[in-house]
């Protein structure tokens, strides 16, 4: 990465040397030497923050128009020559400027007459607006002295590339791209806008040279740390504006390359051959054809993003008192790493206590027997082991394990004193002076551990406990987890045999995902394959497959994971217990403070007190804050206690509750988005208020953040008959989740589940919401054909029901699955039966969504004044109501009317405004689609590189409504990319495009194959 170099002194020009010489500058005010300098963190227009300058303070900006503040004022900064003598003081680092420096620098060839006084002038205005001493003059000159850091964009700009280059130095590329990001925007437009004169001119073009440098750096970063996709749409422009940049067309084949783009990373190769052909008349450079010929090849080493971490170095280990070390010890490099780290600096001045707190079975011992043994060359003087049995109805005492420790440390029986006070004293005094290393196994809390303690430098403890140790001070506190996927197959592989595995590797990840890569259930699972030479690895995967047998398969001789998680369960308190069974019952990933207490039907700081008691116990984790989550096998023994423990109708009761907390919630997350519409009238009644959410980011928050359990508790419910419909309807209170691209997936499960569920129980009302739940989805992934099925049938059941919800958004959906299949007529009579149906149950905002699919259906007839009036009364209503996110869509749809209409300039306009809406509103479906549309304008207003910026930007959000949607962005990109003279990457693309909508039988697979044909023609 290059620093800006340094300012080169100006050439004096020799009439003004002459003119001016021996005469300088009279020095109006007295110099003053003044420390500082440009070069440290902080925005210039943003005053604040740590080691910012003080309000009065004046600030500086040229990398962009010559800006001057004090505080939050701007200053007047004069007259282009002004500027310039300003520019030119603030380049030279505090250096001073002399006279035929200055008129060099503004004026070159050709000063004016009367330069020296007119630069005396300038002077005098800018000393008068700044701070007093700021501007001096010296030895016939003049110098700026900045007395802040944070005083100038540039310097502020350079501390951030220097800092930056150090990180990336230091091996952590995302924060030296993060520090470039910041670098980078400094930038203001272009630099030293608007000032004149030779010395402004240069400095213009080493200023964007750097810029550039910069960001070529920072795109390279983008890569090696897997954001190819998000630099595609940059790199794409860039290389536009820079054709013959070939480090940039390398970054942009690498960055296609890596998004599965291969044939479009090969036709840049080919683009820029045939450029630098026609234009200097040379061949790529070598790194460039060695990278086309590793996109070629396939090469592997091509589609990593980061180097990998470097594996520390094993520890060498050296057996003493401690229990031995099991020979296929697995993984846990990170810990292994961690705590030999602490262990090893226990000979300096401090004593050393490391804390490993965990589930049952997580391997707690067996990572602290490995670091222990690991460990022991730094403890000569010996290491001591002892099972608390903080599990047992009866744990160790811990005046019992001091006087096992001093037998152990060489004390005779006669003097090892009767009081637990005294033991413990003799037991740190024996130690002191000594490096000895205690391991406390399987300890209760915290009060058992304290006596045990050596209590001296040179000494160390480790510590293993289903309770985390909050309460031992000083301590180092590790909270272990279960084993990453590859650790976990490691384990079983070890255990099992490398053959046997690898004959069957899918059916071994089904079993460690089985076990939830538990360590214990991994090793007992293990074990019974390992004992039965005549099963398969299938056969397990298959017998742990079934939930409700699963915990009863997971036993080996004496290892059983039921009863590792029983003798956890039987310390608890009733309430605690009861807390921990229904919490149980529900299927989503975690679960909320408050969707907590709505199972427990508790007040929300009783529930945090039960749930937190459970963390302790290491029975459910807390998975941020206000947030809980169980282990998958602890979920099942939970679940399996609350089947022997709750009643059939105090578990339904339990489920009911979460799902009115999930329905009520949602409804009223829908009325804050949607003042005004009517669906929460038709949604069923809830006997749980919800939650009270009245702002509209808050309110989103709280969907997105719920999204994954309260889809799991839709899917869930559709076993319940009784609650089948209000399952349905929480779908639908939760559009949002499947409109923003970010849960489809998960939507998509759900409302497949309950739409069979709903047939099976023939409930036409709840089918026929399943079902328009489904057409959204269809709809959004391009699935045209399978979205206008289900709104058909949809409409049916409606009729049946007599549902008004259905009968007016199946017809409306029916309209845009038209309209994307270019039948408008139908589009247009769907769409005003929608009308209809929208005005008949007062629906103001289904009404004005339709008329807006309305207005697109026009354009498509060529009717573009009433399309744009159509988007306009849509746009109306949506104002009126105050609806932000529903009138990005309105703008959307005035926007694609005027850019057919060719008013292009409104249609940029309109699109830019829902492009910033979709995006405040986290609607990134609807932000692709947005860039799609800003692509085709820019592309009539023949912009083609905003036009493939655009078009880069709607791939790169991968929410942008399945295959068919990519295929239509790929044929504007292709455009784009022919009028930027890269007529190869334009036909990948398009070969691409046709690809899909061959595939899909599109309408547009005519449009695409007359592109290709008319690119070979030429």
């Amino acid at each position: 990465m290059d620093g800006v170099p340094p300012i080169p002194q100006q050439r004096n020009h020799p009439d003004a040397a002459r003119s001016h010489s021996g005469t300088g500058i009279a020095p109006d005010a007295p110099a003053r030497e003044t420390p500082g300098g440009p070069g440290a963190v902080g925005g210039p227009g943003a005053p604040g923050g740590p080691g910012a300058p003080a309000p009065s303070d004046n600030r500086f900006a040229v990398l962009g128009p010559v800006r001057a503040w004090r505080g939050a004022e701007a200053l007047p900064s004069g007259s282009p020559q002004q500027r310039a003598l300003l520019a030119v003081l603030l380049l030279r680092d505090g250096r001073t400027a002399t006279a035929p420096e200055l008129i060099d620098a503004i004026w070159g060839e050709d000063p004016p007459q009367q330069a020296l006084a007119t630069i005396r002038t300038y002077a005098s205005r800018l000393r008068k607006v700044l701070e007093p001493g700021l501007l001096v003059s010296d030895a016939g000159g003049y110098a700026i002295r900045l007395r802040h850091q944070e005083a100038l964009d540039l310097g502020i700009a350079r501390s951030l590339a220097a800092d930056a280059e150090k990180a990336r130095a230091a091996g952590d590329r995302a924060l030296a791209r993060t520090l470039l990001a910041r670098a980078l925007e400094m930038w203001d437009g272009e630099p030293l806008a608007g000032v004149p004169g030779p010395h402004a001119e240069t400095e213009r073009t080493r200023l964007s040279e750097w810029r550039l440098q910069l960001l070529e750096t920072r795109l390279d970063l983008d890569l090696e740390v897997g954001q190819h996709a998000e630099a595609v749409s940059e790199l794409t422009a860039l290389t536009a504006a820079h054709p013959l940049q070939e480090r940039l067309r390398e970054l942009l084949m690498l960055a296609l390359y890596r998004s599965g783009r291969q044939a479009e990373a090969l036709a840049v190769y080919a683009d820029t051959r045939r450029l630098l052909a026609d234009e200097l008349g040379v061949d790529p450079r070598p790194e460039l054809s060695a990278l086309q010929q590793r996109i070629l090849n396939a090469d592997a080493e091509l589609a990593r993003a980061e180097d990998p971490a470097p594996t520390a170095a094993p520890v060498p280990v050296r057996p003493a008192q401690l229990p031995a070390t099991v020979p296929d010890f697995t993984g846990r490099a990170p810990f292994v790493a961690e705590l030999g780290e602490i262990l090893a600096g226990a000979d300096g001045q401090v004593m050393a206590v490391s804390a490993l707190a965990g589930i049952g079975g997580v391997g707690k011992t067996t990572l602290a027997v490995h670091v222990a043994h690991a460990a022991r060359p730094h403890f000569p003087d010996g290491q001591l082991y002892v099972d608390l049995q903080g599990t047992e109805p009866r744990p160790a005492l811990p005046e019992a394990v001091l006087g096992s420790f001093l037998r152990a440390l060489g004390t005779p029986d006669s003097s090892i004193p009767d009081s637990p006070a005294d033991r413990a004293a003799l037991y740190r005094s024996i130690l002191d002076g000594r490096r000895v290393l205690v391991l406390l196994d399987n300890a209760r809390d915290a009060a058992q551990v304290r006596p045990l303690l050596p209590g001296t430098a040179g000494c160390a403890a480790l510590v293993t406990s289903r309770v985390r140790m909050s309460g031992l001070a000083g301590a180092h506190l590790v909270d272990l987890d279960v084993m990453s996927p590859e650790e976990a197959l490691q384990l079983f592989t070890r255990i099992v045999g490398a053959e046997r595995v690898g004959a069957e590797r899918q059916a071994a990840l089904d079993v460690v995902g089985a076990c939830g890569f538990l360590p214990l259930a991994i090793r007992i699972a293990a074990s019974r394959l390992a004992a039965r030479r005549t099963w398969t690895v299938s056969v397990l995967a298959a017998k742990l497959a079934d939930e409700r047998r699963r915990l009863d398969e997971l036993q080996a001789g004496d290892l059983a994971v039921k009863a590792t998680f029983e003798l956890g369960y039987g310390q608890l308190e009733p309430a605690q217990q009861r807390a921990f069974r229904l919490l149980g019952l529900a299927d989503g990933p975690d679960v909320s403070l408050a969707a907590a207490a709505a199972v427990l039907d508790l007040p929300e700081h009783d529930t945090e007190d039960l749930l937190e008691a459970l963390v302790d116990c290491s029975l459910l984790e807390s998975a941020a804050p206000g947030r809980y989550r169980f282990h998958d096998l602890v979920r099942l023994y939970a679940r399996a206690c609350a089947e022997r423990d709750e009643q059939p109708a105090g578990r339904a009761d339990a489920l009911d509750r979460l799902l009115d907390f999930y329905l009520a919630t949602a409804a009223r997350v829908y009325a804050v988005e949607r003042p005004g519409d009517r669906l929460p009238a038709h949604l069923s009644a809830t006997r749980h208020s919800g939650l009270v959410l009245t702002d509209p980011r808050t309110a989103l928050d709280w969907l997105f953040a719920e999204a994954d359990p309260l889809l799991a508790c839709a899917r869930q419910s559709a076993g319940r008959p009784d609650a089948l419909r209000r399952a349905v309807d929480l779908l639908w209170a939760a559009k949002d989740l499947a409109e923003s691209g970010a849960n489809s997936k998960q939507y998509e499960s759900a409302a497949l589940t309950l739409c069979e569920a709903a047939r099976a129980a023939r409930d036409p009302r709840s089918e026929g919401r399943a079902r328009t739940t489904l057409t959204m989805v269809h709809l959004f992934a391009g699935r045209f054909a399978e979205a206008d099925e289900q709104a058909r049938q949809a409409m049916e059941l409606a009729r049946r029901a007599g549902d008004p919800l259905p009968s007016c958004w199946a017809p409306n959906d029916r309209g845009i699955i038209a309209l994307y299949q270019n039948r408008y007529e139908d589009g247009e009579r769907y769409l005003l039966e929608a009308i209809e149906s929208f005005r008949a149950d007062d629906n103001h905002i289904g009404e004005a969504s339709a008329l807006c699919n309305l207005s697109r259906i026009h354009v498509g007839l060529g009717r573009l004044d009433s399309a744009i009036d159509l988007a306009r009364q849509g746009i109306a209503v949506y104002d009126r109501m105050g609806l932000t996110l529903r009138l990005a869509n309105g703008r959307y749809a005035l926007g694609i009317a005027l850019t057919q209409a060719g008013r292009l300039r409104e249609a940029l306009a309109q699109l830019g405004e829902a492009l910033t809406l979709f995006h405040d509103n986290r609607q990134p479906l609807w932000e692709g689609v947005t860039h799609f549309r800003l692509a085709e304008a820019h592309l009539a207003a023949e912009r083609p590189t905003l036009a493939a910026k655009h078009a880069e930007q709607a791939i790169a959000l991968r929410g942008i409504g399945g295959e068919w949607r990519r295929a239509t962005v790929l044929t504007v990109l292709g455009k784009a990319l022919r009028r930027l003279g890269q007529p190869d990457r334009a036909r990948a693309c398009w070969r691409d495009a046709e690809t899909v909508f061959a595939q899909l039988g599109s309408a547009e697979l005519s449009e695409v194959r007359a592109l290709l044909a008319s690119e070979l023609a030429a």
